[in-house]
């Protein structure tokens, strides 16, 4: 009987130990890859394939900005072959990532050059409202230019193929055509912007900059880069005057964040609400990123009164 004890102790110990280990690989031999958020999951299954395990941080539907980590998701970050984040844009796997992933994190923000995040602020009376930097922020909104998004591709694929030799041709193949894809969608953009009645959109939160910088908008934030944040009664009234001003028939609002206030803003200017994505999550497990881009498309030539060749 002791005997069988002794023996059955040590195989929980063993047991135990391979848990705990950090082993990298998943079950069947695939490379485990966690992804931060949406985008990121998107670009690294296009890329991966059946070929990786991918394991995404924030669930469908959620807000990514808010998302905290519980023990088993920290655990995978830990045991992960590699972990794909954008570093300043949730600070709860910023803090997991420094502390478990090691050489293993790929930050791809720093792939990219990335733009300077701005915040809408309030001024005095007589003073212009308009958008400040922040102080050594960065705009992490980059998957919303194609043109950027199509680097990171390349770069992700080559670091997929150092995660995984055994399949490297693979992986950097899929993002060569990923890359394609990416400057397809920034053809039809670029198109469908160019001659465009108005040049202003008006949205919820300032997720758009990157979108705006490529095909010459002006995007005119009623909230700065974070969703959370509420709009003082002055920001509110220098959006509602801004968007009179440039005839504006649209108010964009998101769809993990309220309409309320796009709401408000679009009944004082005698405007409509549509939807703009910024794709920081999925709702519909039926779109993904170049659905909801193309969708984001119509919704612009819509607002914009864009003439069509």
């Amino acid at each position: 009987m002791r005997t069988r004890l002794v023996a059955t102790l040590t195989a929980l110990t063993l047991v135990a130990a391979g848990c705990g280990s950090g082993a990298s690989g998943s079950s069947d031999g695939r490379p485990q890859v966690v992804t931060a958020f949406y985008p990121l999951q998107f670009l690294t299954q296009r890329i991966g394939g059946d070929q990786v395990q991918i394991s995404d941080l924030t669930k469908p539907g959620a807000e990514p900005h808010d998302l905290e980590l519980n023990p088993r998701q920290v655990g995978a970050i830990s045991d992960a072959d590699l972990v794909v984040y954008l570093r300043g844009f949730q600070p709860a796997v910023d803090q997991a990532v420094g502390q478990e992933a090691g050489d293993k994190a790929f930050d791809v923000g720093g792939t990219v050059e990335l733009l300077a995040a701005s915040e809408s602020h309030d001024h005095g009376p007589g003073e212009e409202e308009h958008a400040e930097q922040a102080a050594g922020g960065k705009d992490p909104h980059v998957w919303l230019d194609p043109i950027r998004f199509a680097t990171i591709s390349d770069k992700l694929g080559e670091r997929l193929a150092q995660a995984d030799p055994a399949h490297a041709a693979d992986h950097r193949a899929r993002a060569a055509a990923l890359h394609g894809e990416l400057d397809q969608l920034d053809r039809e953009f670029a198109a469908a912007l160019k001659t465009c009645q108005r040049r202003e959109i008006v949205t919820s939160h300032t997720a758009f900059a990157y979108l705006a910088a490529r095909y010459d908008l002006h995007e005119v934030g009623i909230t700065g880069i974070s969703p959370e944040a509420e709009a003082s009664p002055q920001r509110l009234a220098g959006v509602a005057r801004e968007a009179k001003e440039t005839g504006a028939t649209t108010i964009f609002f998101e769809t993990l964040v309220s309409p309320k206030v796009a709401e408000t803003i679009a009944k004082e200017v005698g405007a409509r609400t549509a939807v703009l994505d910024p794709i920081e999550g999925r709702t519909d497990p039926n779109a993904d990123y170049f659905s909801m881009m193309r969708s984001n498309l119509t919704a612009l030539t819509q607002a914009l009164g864009c003439s069509h060749d």
